[in-house]
């Protein structure tokens, strides 16, 4: 299927010889050759920044395993760093950043430098277009405005997301310029990416799960919902994926109200649910537990099969529930790789 991309095909809602695959975090410490290409960059966000490592990294897994599908090399942060907030990856940490906690600091942030200090990664995604094998597809993307902000606010990852619930709670006209910023800044950056070169896009809506459901329809659904119109004005039929994950019941309501053209599901939400619920209005993606990935033995074997039988009669993308992890042993990918193109659907 050079010419008809299984995973294009799938989006479009058409089922084909099996299902397509990737993996969440394909690229990355995982592969011993990923961290000799993030060792000679040095930090991570020159690995981002380097065109000739973020195609690497990018081509990396499709080597070992020749998924349906690469997705761009970077990360969901590159686009506060792009408005002009600091931010640095921290051994140990993760990632930094100063705070934007005032309507001053919210103010001090610009559009004006967003291409060009993005022109990296779009030369990134230019290259991929043409380097990627015929038959994969090229996935572009970038954070959700909510999950975003979430770390813009409180100036690194938390469990509980309280520096911008809390903003949002007390100064919700505040809290609201932040997000019309980013509606129109991530507008920008993935049409940038269309016009480089991808295929497909995925927003991840990481920390959606925690919103209560005035909240969640307010900071995720609406804002997503901008940015899948504002790509559609300019590509009527491209196909986003939505990740709202921890969504789960309400995963039909984002589906109906963001015109998402499909929806990655989180390892909590159950398979057959999601076959009844969610598969008769889109493509779904999923949702293998990363931590299966690996233990590997029975257990992950189980777990691939159980999926696959339960939401291949639809349109389906076989993928994990979240990233994998660093400590995944490459063998437990390949095993599964191979168990996916082994796969016959039953009638």
């Amino acid at each position: 299927m050079t010419e008809n991309k299984r995973f294009i095909e799938t989006l479009k809602g058409q089922l084909t010889d099996r299902p397509p695959f990737w993996f969440m975090r394909q690229a990355g410490r995982y592969l011993p050759e990923y961290m000799a290409v993030r060792k000679e960059a040095g930090s991570f966000l020159d690995l981002c920044y380097n065109p000739d490592f973020a195609v690497e990294v990018t081509l990396q897994p499709l080597r070992r395993y020749d998924m349906d599908a690469a997705i761009l090399f970077s990360d969901i942060l590159v686009i506060p760093h792009a408005l002009g907030q600091h931010l640095e990856f921290r051994q140990g940490e993760g990632p930094v950043l100063e705070p934007v906690d005032s309507v001053a600091k919210l103010d001090a942030l610009s559009l004006d430098h967003l291409h060009d200090k993005l022109a990296p990664v779009y030369e990134t995604v230019s290259r991929l277009s043409t380097e990627i094998p015929s038959h994969t597809a090229l996935i572009g993307f970038a954070g959700a405005p909510w999950t975003v902000a979430t770390y813009m606010v409180g100036g690194k990852g938390s469990p509980d997301q309280a520096a911008a619930r809390l903003w949002a709670y007390r100064d919700e006209v505040a809290f609201q310029a932040l997000m019309d910023l980013l509606v129109e800044a991530t507008s920008r950056y993935l049409i940038r990416q269309v016009e480089q070169g991808a295929e497909v896009l995925q927003i991840f809506d990481t920390w959606a799960g925690n919103l209560p459901m005035g909240e969640f329809r307010k900071w995720c659904m609406a804002p997503t919902k901008k940015i899948v119109d504002n790509i559609r004005a300019r590509f009527p039929d491209m196909p986003i994926i939505g990740f709202p994950r921890g969504a789960g019941p309400r995963y039909p309501d984002y589906v109906r109200e963001t015109g998402v053209t499909a929806v990655s599901i989180d390892t909590s939400m159950p398979a057959d649910w999601a076959r009844d619920n969610i598969q008769m209005l889109c493509p779904v993606q999923g949702n293998l537990d990363p931590l299966l990935l690996v233990s590997g033995g029975e257990a992950l074997k189980q777990a691939v099969t159980d999926i696959l039988d339960s939401l291949s009669g639809r349109p389906f993308i076989f993928n994990l529930g979240h990233g994998i992890v660093p400590q995944t042993p490459p063998e437990h990918v390949a095993l599964v790789s191979e168990m996916i193109k082994e796969y016959v659907r039953s009638e």
